[in-house]
């Protein structure tokens, strides 16, 4: 524990502020975040753009509270969907205390690396540059990895980390703590998340179709949560009744989705119903359609409609 932060609990003064997660699409952002609230919020998956709006969780301990702001991955945008989320993405910088800069531990920076550095040189907020997925690199490869960023002069810190098995995470919720505002929590203590239980049911089977279906689709894939009411049943536990629809841009993606004798929609509902009465500790009865809406990525009115509202931002 650094030397501010001990000060803080022994005089009851406690700390509270804001944290933006930004980097390029598949860094793991979505995974640390998971890992340094403590539980599965935010969806996670091996393709690129998985998040696509802004997801704020809430970590509270002894120390104070932090507000985690998880975003979609900085890129070239070609849809208008692509352009919501980096805007969602860039907006961020101007809302925290502290910018959680995530990197993958290769020295040479990309042409994406060297415009996020350009955008973070133009704001105050102090960023701390984590570079994940130390647990695929020999400490040796690392070392000018971390030269790399600390000769470009602009960070408040470097520290390496591994989301994906906690190895100096706890180094990075210190620092973190450390840059944070003295002042009340934002949120009660037992709050995780901002996001409804019918948003959580919906990235939840956005996840699972992610995670399940072929490369050509799941850029094109959207959830919505049609109805979703609890029913009691006399003498029974509760049921939680939900119907979703997996909305697609063509009718072969269409095809794939719901598979040979609706295979692939029964894979993607049962993963999703396990996870989904997880969350609200019932059974749940999940009834998924497959619908197609054309080239609804550069539809304001459609991507509206799901969700991504950049009036919003």
């Amino acid at each position: 524990m650094s030397e501010n932060m001990s000060d803080n609990i022994e005089t009851g003064l406690k700390k509270a502020g804001f944290a933006t997660i930004i980097g390029r699409p598949n860094v793991g952002k979505s995974t640390l975040m998971n890992r340094m609230i403590g539980q599965k919020i935010a969806i996670t998956s091996y393709k690129p753009q998985t998040t696509r709006t802004k997801i704020r969780t809430i970590y509270t301990g002894d120390e104070g509270q932090i507000v985690f702001l998880d975003t979609p991955g900085i890129h070239q945008s070609r849809t208008k969907l692509g352009a919501y989320m980096v805007k969602a993405a860039k907006g961020t910088l101007r809302e925290v205390d502290v910018i959680l800069w995530l990197v993958e531990p290769r020295q040479k920076l990309s042409d994406e690396d060297k415009a996020i550095i350009e955008l973070l040189k133009e704001v105050k907020t102090p960023v701390i540059v984590v570079i994940n997925k130390i647990d695929k690199v020999k400490k040796a490869e690392l070392l000018p990895v971390i030269d790399e960023y600390a000769h470009l002069g602009v960070f408040h810190e470097i520290i390496p980390v591994s989301a994906r098995t906690g190895d100096g995470v706890d180094q990075l919720m210190k620092d973190i703590f450390d840059l944070m505002p003295v002042g009340e929590p934002f949120y009660d203590e037992d709050m995780v998340t901002t996001q409804t239980e019918r948003e959580i049911a919906g990235e939840i089977i956005r996840e699972k179709a992610l995670r399940l279906l072929q490369e050509e689709v799941p850029h094109g894939i959207a959830v919505t949560i049609e109805t979703m009411k609890m029913r009691s049943r006399k003498g029974r536990d509760d049921i939680c009744d939900i119907d979703a629809s997996i909305i697609c841009e063509r009718e072969g993606h269409k095809r794939i989705v719901i598979g040979k004798g609706g295979e692939m929609l029964r894979r993607i509902g049962t993963d999703a119903r396990r996870d989904i009465e997880n969350m609200l500790q019932c059974q749940v009865n999940l009834k998924l359609w497959v619908k197609v809406r054309r080239d609804w990525k550069d539809d304001d009115t459609q991507m509206r409609s799901f969700g991504y509202d950049d009036r919003k931002l």
